[in-house]
């Protein structure tokens, strides 16, 4: 004999799986807590004209507003000297250049971060949940991270390379 649908059970399960597919994965959990550490950053009390006057019109618009640029224009994409990757709004290191891969996607990518520099968010511009990330001290967008990367992480960060600046290590 089969059970009526219960409406309750049916709302209060479906509910539960929501919270648990738009809550963060690793790439959250691994970054909680980096904000903090820059809260009282000069870097977050420039202002809007500010970051105008110092970025390109390309790099305000994905720093401060979260725009993202034409895959496969960035040159950082061909970028393969021993270095590290720096935000472009406050030069706060992020990549180690052997953590950089090609994805395939057109943007620079990354299995690895310098720990607590990037912090998280969940980010629903498409309609679907993904996980943004951004720059911990400026709070720069950078891109988004994805769990199909290769090991040791399985993480892609992927990230818009007009966010970045590239230093290379001395010799």
């Amino acid at each position: 004999m089969t059970q009526p649908l219960d409406r309750r059970a049916l709302l209060l399960s479906g509910s539960a799986l929501l919270v648990s597919a738009c809550s963060g994965g690793p790439a959250e959990a691994q970054n909680r807590g980096a904000d903090a550490a820059y809260a009282n950053s000069p870097f977050r009390r420039v202002t809007d004209a500010q970051w105008r006057a110092r970025l390109s019109p390309l790099a305000y618009q994905v720093l401060r507003h979260e725009a993202t640029e034409r895959a496969g224009t960035s040159p950082l994409n061909d970028e393969h000297r021993r270095g590290v990757f720096h935000c472009r709004g406050c030069d706060l290191a992020l990549f180690r250049s052997q953590w950089k891969f090609d994805s395939g996607t057109g943007w620079p990518s990354f299995h690895t971060v310098i720990e607590g520099a990037v912090a998280t968010q969940t980010d629903y511009a498409l309609g679907v949940p993904r996980t943004e990330y951004h720059c911990a001290r400026c709070l720069g967008h950078q891109g988004h991270v994805f769990e199909d990367g290769p090991r040791p992480t399985g993480l892609r960060y992927c990230n818009n390379g007009v966010a970045l600046s590239f230093r290379p290590a001395s010799a």
